[in-house]
């Protein structure tokens, strides 16, 4: 029998249809998938199986027996786990501490911590999850993190594992760390259900995969009976392509030179180290590195949000750190910005679209009439960006909150694009955007080095990277610690220098 059967799975938030009536099973002792795209389902589904989201109807089966699951205590009672995209983990406890929170084992701390030692070494060998358990949880690398998670479930009598992005944050030396683990689980009976928008990661190491699209399921087939490019087909309606074309780059003039650039937090801590790299006219350079290792900082630093505490930074030959040049003022030099956090720094989300369309642009003769804006322009302008960018619903007056993550982030795109820089600072460009959005976005910015502009492109997604960059430099601990042109570059290549190893062709 099936270890997780769920029938006829419905649920509705007032007027959105998450869940259509989704029926599907998953092996015992196998590793099924679940792709779609944003807005597919696929997370209100395993939010439904995990207790964080009651179903308006429909019946989940474990292990052939009926269960109702209200909570994330019923589930784990049912023998399900969780491990989170954003981990779940108190950072000043110890890995031990975390791992028997809540489920102590005792009246006293000692006594539970005690008789959990013992037991958190055995599961640890058994499915190869070694991890120091008097660790503290912020002083180890996020891959044993995320061991941790793993760790903490088996301790609660896991069967069934959910593991939501689990590669998002990792190195693809520690996805292939977390795929060996998973086939351990799979050899000893553990059921894995993989929420990924990763074809890669489905095909290598899944057994079934599910597609949803709108709320419902479109199909359901053995991961070698696929490819990835029926699985994007069947997530999208359409063909997608999956690498985008681009014919090889034509470097320019140089149009910004980083020197020696040093950037401190407000405690002091240098977060970037001495970095110095160009950029030209027609080209697409890609900083790769796993997320929090300065790549946020260096950008928000070019865009003029942070002031650095060394170095140079010169665009067009005008010295913008020695002037004390702003981001507006930059932004009128050619310098346009797309940020990593969309909702933090690219928008504002209780105003409408159309307001959002001309952030940081509201000053342009374009948009003025007098002392006020005009509306008309304001109104006109934004429809031709939504057009253009296929943005949905197609409607100005909407608060950009009410859209999806994919559609805020092309109406983002649209408006920094629009303003015909000559360099364009671009951070996590499809970060929580489906598959049909990411062949639009890339597109457009391989449109835009043809026609001469300069990208700095920072994204976590090492695939992103091979795919556009002409040329990679790769940040460790806040260090440039190579270079290498995108005709040589690997994903070992680059994961290797991504965990630290300095490349030959240092920047």
């Amino acid at each position: 029998m099936p270890a997780l059967e769920l029938r006829g799975i419905d649920k509705r938030f007032g007027a959105v249809h998450a869940n259509r009536g989704v029926s599907f099973s998953a092996a015992r002792g196998s590793v099924h998938g679940i792709i779609g795209e944003n807005g597919a389902g696929k997370s209100t589904l395993m939010n439904i199986v995990y207790g964080l989201h009651r179903a308006d109807a429909g019946e989940i089966r474990v292990q052939g027996r009926t269960v109702a699951i209200s909570s994330p205590q019923d589930a784990i009672a049912a023998g399900i786990g969780m491990v989170h995209q954003h981990f779940m983990l108190v950072e000043n406890f110890t890995v031990l501490e975390n791992i028997v929170l809540g489920a102590e084992g005792g009246r006293r701390l000692a006594e539970g911590l005690g008789a959990a030692r013992a037991g958190l070494e055995q599961l640890a060998r058994d499915y190869g999850l070694e991890v120091p358990l008097d660790a503290i949880v912020s002083e180890l690398p996020v891959g044993l993190q995320q061991r941790v998670e793993i760790l903490k479930a088996l301790y609660r009598g896991a069967d069934i594992l959910i593991l939501d992005e689990p590669t998002a944050v990792l190195t693809p030396q520690e996805a292939d760390q977390l795929f060996k683990m998973l086939e351990r689980l799979r050899a000893q009976g553990k059921t894995v259900l993989l929420v990924t928008h990763k074809l890669r990661e489905i095909m290598a190491v899944t057994d079934r995969v599910t597609v949803m699209r709108q709320g419902a399921i479109v199909g359901e087939v053995a991961t070698c009976d696929t490819s990835p490019r029926e699985l994007a087909e069947k997530m999208v309606g359409r063909a997608v392509l999956l690498n985008v074309e681009r014919g090889p780059a034509r470097p320019g003039a140089t149009l910004l030179t980083v020197r020696d650039l040093e950037v401190r937090d407000r405690l002091g801590v240098a977060r970037v180290k001495g970095v110095s790299f160009t950029l030209q006219a027609g080209e697409i350079v890609g900083i790769a590195g796993v997320a929090g290792n300065g790549q946020s900082e260096l950008l928000e630093t070019l865009a003029g949000i942070r002031a650095p505490s060394r170095g140079e930074i010169e665009l067009g030959g005008r010295h913008l750190v020695r002037e004390g040049l702003d981001a507006r003022a930059r932004r009128r030099l050619g310098l346009a910005h797309v940020p990593e956090d969309r909702l933090r720094m690219g928008v504002v989300a209780g105003y409408s679209a159309q307001d959002n369309a001309i952030l940081g642009y509201h000053d342009l003769p374009a948009y003025q009439r007098g002392l006020l804006l005009d509306r008309a322009a304001v109104l006109a302008g934004c429809e031709k960006k939504m057009s253009a960018y296929d943005v949905r619903p197609p409607n100005p007056a909407l608060r950009i909150g009410s859209f999806s993550g994919g559609n805020q982030q092309k109406l983002v795109l649209a408006r920094e694009i629009d303003s015909d820089p000559r360099v364009l600072l671009i951070g996590q460009p499809t970060r929580g955007v489906d598959i049909g959005a990411i062949e639009f976005i890339h597109r457009q910015l391989v449109a835009l080095r043809d026609a001469g502009k300069a990208l700095l492109l920072v994204s976590v997604e090492l695939e992103e990277i091979l795919g556009l960059a002409d040329r990679i430099l790769v940040m460790s601990a806040g260090e440039i610690v190579g270079e290498i042109a995108s005709a040589d570059a690997t994903e070992k290549k680059v994961g290797l220098m991504m965990a630290g190893v300095k490349g030959e062709g240092h920047a």
